[in-house]
This record gives structure tokens, sequence and C-alpha cells, in this order.
């Protein structure tokens, strides 16, 4: 099956919602709501500042199967904070190579922006994710290492940076 990367528009709001709550909540059993995340609630106003974007993968059905996030949080533009990546279970893989188009999206928009590094916070659960991460050249760093205004979640535990 086909997918697409594109912008975030308001119609994509329930799918997101649809897509990233159940995979945090019965996937890695993370207690939180759609309500409790004003980033979901206002995707364009929360990541559209300054540099920043947001991208769904979509199905050949216009279903959103997939997520990312650009947040600029500044910093000499050393301040791009990779979010809300997510991908439905049945469009994970390497066959599908969903999660890479939609990092890979991320990286070019970075790049044409002057970011100079990404950086990005996860929990110790998703350890596909981190393999992930580490195989496009992410590396762990400490928490002290993140830039100031790094968005810290109070799930995230293990953090990566990506020099651009």
């Amino acid at each position: 099956m086909a997918v697409r990367i594109v912008a975030f528009e308001p119609r994509h709001t329930a799918g997101v919602a649809e897509l990233i709550v159940p995979i945090q909540r019965d996937e890695f059993g993370i207690p939180i709501t759609y309500d409790a995340q004003p980033d979901l609630r206002d995707i364009a106003g929360y990541y559209r500042q300054g540099a920043g974007e947001f991208w769904v993968a979509l199905a050949e059905d216009d279903r959103v199967v997939g997520s990312i996030g650009l947040l600029d949080i500044g910093a000499s533009r050393d301040g791009g904070a990779l979010r809300k990546m997510f991908v439905r279970a049945d469009f994970r893989g390497r066959r599908h190579g969903v999660a890479q188009a939609l990092l890979d999206a991320l990286l070019g928009h970075a790049r044409r922006h002057g970011f100079a590094a990404v950086h990005l916070g996860t929990t110790e659960k998703f350890l596909a994710a981190h393999r992930f991460y580490e195989k496009n050249g992410f590396r762990a760093v400490s928490p002290e290492a993140l830039p100031a205004n790094f968005p810290r979640m109070a799930v995230d535990s293990r953090f990566y940076r990506l020099d651009l």
C-alpha cells in the first residue's frame, strides 16, 4: 500500500489523535489522554512557530498512518526538537518505509531551514525507536546536553541528538 507524506492540515486532526493516543496508552502503557496534550489540540499553532512543521503519513484511503513534528526551539538554530513520531503497527517496518519517509521529510526541512541539530526525547520502552534513531545517525546524549528550551516530557528518560 502506497503512503504519502504531507504537511498537516486541520482535516487530519482526528486521524492524528486516533493514531497517537492508542499507541501511547495501549502499546506503551503511558497513562495520557488527548486532552493532556495541548500540542495535539492545536497542531498548527504549536508546531508552525518559527521554522517548525508537522507531517502526516497518509495511506491510499487517506487514513493517517504516521506522524512527526519538528518544534523550533530556537537557540541559534541549534534547537530543533523531533516530537510525536508515531506509525500504526500495520505500517511499521522497512517494507512500508513510513518511519524513514517521515524522518527524511523532517530532516530535509530542518536542513533547508538552517538547523544545526535535531534533538529528541523518548522512553526506555521504545526499543525499536532507539534502534531506528541510532541507525539514522542520532547519538545518545545526557539530559544536561540538551538545549535550554528543549521541551522535556515527564516520561522522557532517553535523549538523542543528530548534527545536521
